[in-house]
């Protein structure tokens, strides 16, 4: 295990890249805006960035959140989702080594965490996270033991199909539109990655989470839930200890 911590390191440094990328990812295609034009910029003032004001986390550090241009804020989710990225990087080769897996894992949380970001500011789910993940889900399959891709395509038809009967029936029941389309296509990228089972556990999770977090925000304020994050995080739950959690309800309901 200690040969793998140069690597992980250079992993986590990888992923604090990439967590810059996916700021600029999830606060621009929910508003249909190119992620390469126009350059990194200030929010408030518009000024461009410069590249040593661009240094992921470092650089927010040192400017104490704020613009070099204007002094305005500068909000903290921008080293933040950094920092969360670079971890799941590291983390994913520490916990995988130097395997396919290492690189799949890392790739699903980058995905989940821009989704949820996204949902949270603009109550969007992008197509391209949902179905380019999608598509990059099964081509990992090809390669890597933990899932096939009998698992994977399985998965994904079960994830959206399941979550499309979902939407259909609470929209018959509810006269209203009850899930979001981002929500279904989402479940099609869960399942590329985790399998069936993967798809009813992380469904499950996201129902319990949502339900107990922002589940008495919107009866109190009428909000809609955005039910992206909370299928991130169970997601990304069952991608890390799935295995574990079903082992302990075999053995308390069933004790096998």
């Amino acid at each position: 295990m200690t040969g793998v911590w140069p690597l992980a390191l250079g992993a986590f440094v990888v992923g604090l890249a990439l967590g810059s990328f996916l700021n600029v990812c999830a606060l621009r295609w929910p508003q249909d805006e190119s992620v390469v034009r126009p350059p990194s910029r200030c929010p408030a003032c518009g000024e461009g960035v410069s590249w040593y004001d661009n240094v992921p986390v470092l650089s927010w550090l040192l400017l104490r959140g704020r613009c070099r241009s204007c002094g305005e804020g500068i909000s903290a989710q921008y080293p933040l989702v950094e920092l969360v990225t670079g971890l799941a990087w590291g983390g994913s080769v520490l916990l995988h080594g130097p395997e396919l897996e290492a690189l799949r894992g890392a790739l699903f949380l980058t995905i989940l965490l821009g989704i949820a970001v996204s949902d949270a500011r603009f109550y969007i789910i992008p197509d391209q996270f949902t179905l380019g993940g999608t598509a990059l889900g099964l081509i990992l399959a090809l390669g890597t033991p933990a899932i096939g891709i009998e698992q994977a395509l399985a998965g994904a038809v079960a994830g959206f199909g399941l979550l499309w009967f979902t939407a259909w029936a609470g929209e018959k029941v509810f006269k209203k539109e009850a899930m979001g389309g981002g929500d279904i296509k989402m479940m099609a990228l869960i399942g590329a990655f985790l399998g069936i089972q993967g798809v009813f556990l992380g469904l499950f999770l996201a129902a319990f989470l949502g339900a107990v977090i922002f589940g008495p925000i919107s009866i109190r304020t009428g909000k809609l839930v955005p039910f992206g994050i909370f299928l991130a995080a169970g997601a990304a739950v069952t991608y890390a200890w799935g295995d574990l959690l079903v082992g302990w309800y075999m053995a308390w309901a069933f004790g096998v």
